[in-house]
């Protein structure tokens, strides 16, 4: 009781308009972590595009199935989630003028949980203990100390949502009647559904120890694959959540405007909190043992997302439609020529809210019951992925650190690194453009993903997908040169840039808006009707298949 007291006392100075120096040293650590990630993951990706395309050969000891396992573990789990706490964490000082004292050390705690789980997963990767592939679920079995590595690393996760909700809980206290800064409202709803998306994955985890460890002797594959796309598939939208506080909140003020109605922006984080969960056995459309109806439910609520994305779509293009006229934009789309595109902290965010149109329209052929039986085990799903995650929400993490870095280090964007950033954006455009658009069509014509060797021994169709994946191989080129720029710039900014101030361009809202009403602010209810939705989603189903489970499956190493 005394150390939760300890926690909730109020710090003694705080710096308003800005983030406290103390955890603008703890987003740092994480944004070093996130980008020392993204040069590796990086360098794995362009190993596996020269590999697939016959290019490049790896050396003895090391196979195409362990550099994919390192690949999307680090960059789907390391680099976004530390990118993702350390920006959030930062609105939350920013929002609340500092974080507690306490709130800190949970923080740094949560740091060095992540650093060592994710040291352990990787070692195991490493050694080739592990090349069990991002998703990891049976009946592919890594090494015990694999599956340790990513409990450790859901404990740090769960300290640092601990430590948000308790301050959360302090400002409200210390605020009554008083809604939540904007910022700190998108970090609820980031920090909530990290919360309710790890609980899945932690669940099947507890399940696959004893199994690798011999207690117990078979798993049920149908049970576990579930459990995990309740985490996979809730990822994804937690990213779009973190991608959309900037797409809200920052870009209407870079680009001399003001946030469309807080209600609306409140309303949309709301219905993704609530809604995002329950949608991910359209990942398992393909497989047998679920029903059609419960397949039914999910890809329903899957497609229900898509009202809060056209809600975002018609905010944001109203938003910057006003400030392109209000700058002396005439006609059909002139304002559209008086946005600052020479400005990357525009500019890339922009981009990667273009290239969610195509990304959504992806995911809906995904969600679709007969068009995924066409596309399923394709690389077409690959080129959905990079596609969305790879440019909307990638692009827009980048185009936040060009503002975000330089203030917390107290230095200056300059003009040189305003250029960089935007060949980069430009390059990193194209590579990905080349190499998603690709993958998209290899996908349509059969190219298989999740294989090393795709030639069939000769095979004169699949010998047809040979030139996409030389094109593949182009693009991760022109990716990996986008990483060495990237990486550079984020570095350069945090340690090199003219000492100086720069501004944290949190947009106000528009003029005569209505005041934000007090119901949004009621997290529990919240909480309790995604946990309403997600037992009318899931316990009808997991029921099911331990009721009439098949023979469960012994560990399996292919590798």
């Amino acid at each position: 009781m005394e150390q939760v007291q300890n926690i909730m006392k109020k710090p003694k100075s705080l710096i308003s308009l800005g983030v406290n120096t103390q955890d603008a040293r703890i987003s740092l650590t994480y944004f070093t972590t996130s980008f020392a990630t993204l040069l590796i993951g990086g360098i794995l990706g362009l190993i596996q595009g020269l590999e697939r395309a016959g290019l490049y050969q790896l050396p003895q000891g090391f196979n195409y199935y362990q550099v994919l396992s390192a690949h999307g573990l680090l960059l789907l789990v390391v680099f976004t989630a530390t990118f993702t706490i350390g920006y959030q964490l930062a609105n939350l000082s920013y929002a609340f003028g500092g974080l507690l004292p306490g709130v800190r050390k949970m923080v740094w705690t949560g740091i060095f949980l992540k650093l060592a789980g994710v040291i352990l997963t990787v070692t195991m990767i490493a050694l080739n203990e592990a090349s069990v592939l991002y998703t990891f679920y049976p009946p592919l079995a890594a090494h015990p100390l694999f599956y340790v590595g990513l409990v450790i690393l859901v404990l740090g996760i769960w300290s640092v949502c601990l430590a948000v909700f308790i301050n959360y809980r302090h400002w409200r206290k210390e605020h009554p009647g008083q809604t939540t800064p904007i910022l700190s409202f998108f970090a609820m709803g980031v920090f909530i559904l990290w919360f309710f998306a790890s609980l899945g994955v932690t669940i099947e985890v507890f399940m696959i120890i004893p199994w690798v460890l011999g207690i117990t002797e078979t798993i049920n594959v149908m049970v576990t694959r579930t459990l995990f796309w309740w985490f996979g598939h809730t990822l994804v939208n937690i990213w779009y959540i973190v991608a959309i506080s900037a797409w809200y909140i920052i870009v209407p003020k870079i680009i001399g405007g003001r946030h469309f109605n807080e209600k609306l922006i409140r309303l949309v984080v709301i219905l993704l909190v609530i809604l995002n969960i329950p949608g991910g056995f359209h990942h398992q459309i393909v497989d047998p043992g679920i029903s059609l109806t419960i397949k039914f439910l999910h890809v329903f609520m899957s497609l229900s997302i898509a009202v809060p994305s056209l809600m975002t779509a018609f905010a944001m293009f109203y938003v910057m439609e006003k400030a392109g006229r209000k700058k002396g934009g005439q006609g059909l789309f002139g304002w559209f020529r008086k946005l600052p595109w020479g400005d990357v902290r525009f500019l890339a965010p922009m981009i990667a809210m273009i290239a969610f149109i195509p990304g959504g329209a992806g995911g809906i052929v995904n969600t679709s019951n007969q068009m995924n039986q066409v596309i399923h085990n394709t690389m077409w799903v690959v080129g959905h992925f990079h596609l969305t995650v790879g440019v909307s929400v990638v692009l827009t993490f980048f185009g936040i650190c060009y503002w975000l870095i330089p203030h917390l280090s107290k230095r200056q964007l300059t003009q040189r690194m305003n250029k960089i950033g935007i060949i980069q954006t430009w390059i990193w455009t194209a590579g990905m453009a080349i190499m998603a658009g690709s993958m998209h069509i290899a996908g349509l014509i059969g190219d298989p993903r999740r294989t090393s060797d795709t030639t069939y021994g000769g095979s004169d169709i699949a010998l047809s997908w040979l030139s996409y994946e030389y094109i593949f191989a182009i693009g991760a080129a022109l990716l990996f040169a986008g990483v060495i720029i990237q990486v550079f710039a984020v570095f350069h900014m945090m340690f090199f840039a003219p000492k100086g101030h720069t501004e944290y361009p949190v947009a106000l809202p528009e003029e005569d808006q209505p005041a934000v009403p007090m119901w949004t602010e009621r997290w529990g209810l919240w909480s309790i009707l995604l946990i309403a939705v997600v037992a009318m989603a899931y316990v009808i189903p997991i029921v099911d298949m331990i009721v009439n489970a098949p023979p469960g499956s012994p560990p399996f190493r292919t590798w």
